[in-house]
């Protein structure tokens, strides 16, 4: 009998041990609180594979959950399945919110990937013959900024007065070289009908481009400016924002060690932003 209660004890303080043995002050699995994140693959998760073992020495494990659309992401924030996600950028987030109802906000600014334009045929926009077609995506919350770069470049004008994020093709006030727009595709299937040399010119979101393997300062006719409102940011549930763990996230993905590594990786493409 004592021998089987030793024994026992025995076993049960090994159990123990190796429960505790994991844990530490430095955020080791014992400790760390996990924070699911939701984001499009590329520049979004790369980002975060980067802050991940820093968010683990503060005792947060990220954990990483990757898309190719831009409608799932804010689907599981809303369901509970993400506690973040980071793909998408202040104009698109209150057409969501409109659209769907949404009681997101914004935890933090992290990035612009600058929206470009693509030629196969084309040198610039200017050599874009009267009557061509430019491609675009059929998200609406996107075709203000679309709009805006085109107007940009001298291709189109729009009307006076307007809310240049809000812009939809019916505030095209001047189109001189009565150009065509077909924006009938999902934004992932740009890069296909570019390489595919369909239309003049296709408008492309940069996480896709990047993706695809082209570079939007180098490869594009056109790009839009630093100056861009589109900035991308950790979208969480009204509430979150003020979570420690959120707070820890957007502070790391905001330091100069991870915007040192935004600039070097994408040379422009991707600019961090502080906000």
């Amino acid at each position: 009998m004592k021998k089987w209660l030793v024994g026992t004890i025995a076993a049960a303080s090994i159990i123990g041990l190796a429960a505790c043995g994991t844990g530490g002050s430095n955020g080791s699995s014992g400790d760390s609180k996990e924070l699911v994140v939701g984001a499009s693959n590329v520049p979004h998760a790369e980002i975060l594979e980067e802050a991940k073992p820093i968010l683990e020495k503060e005792g947060i494990d990220l954990k990483i959950e990757t898309y190719q659309d831009y409608v799932l992401p804010n689907k599981d924030l809303e369901s509970g399945d993400l506690d973040a996600n980071y793909f998408q950028h202040i104009p698109y987030l209150e057409g969501q919110k409109k659209e769907h109802g949404y009681d997101f906000v914004s935890a933090g600014g992290i990035h612009i990937e600058p929206m470009a334009v693509y030629s196969k045929k084309h040198q610039s926009l200017k050599d874009i013959p009267e009557g061509g077609t430019i491609l675009f995506s059929n998200s609406v919350a996107e075709h203000g900024r679309i709009l805006t770069l085109l107007e940009a470049n001298g291709l189109i004008k729009l009307k006076d007065g307007i809310d240049k994020t809000q812009a939809t093709l019916d505030d095209i006030a001047e189109n001189p070289k009565k150009l065509k727009f077909d924006y009938e595709y999902e934004p992932a299937l740009l890069t296909q009908l570019y390489n595919n040399e369909e239309g003049d010119a296709v408008v492309i979101n940069s996480n896709y481009a990047i993706d695809s393997g082209l570079d939007p300062v180098k490869d594009s006719i056109a790009i839009e400016d630093k100056e861009s409102p589109y900035v991308n940011i950790i979208a969480v549930k009204k509430g979150d924002e003020d979570k420690k763990e959120i707070k820890e996230l957007v502070k790391v993905l905001q330091s100069d060690e991870i915007q040192d590594f935004i600039n070097k990786e994408w040379k422009g493409s991707v600019v961090p932003v502080k906000e």
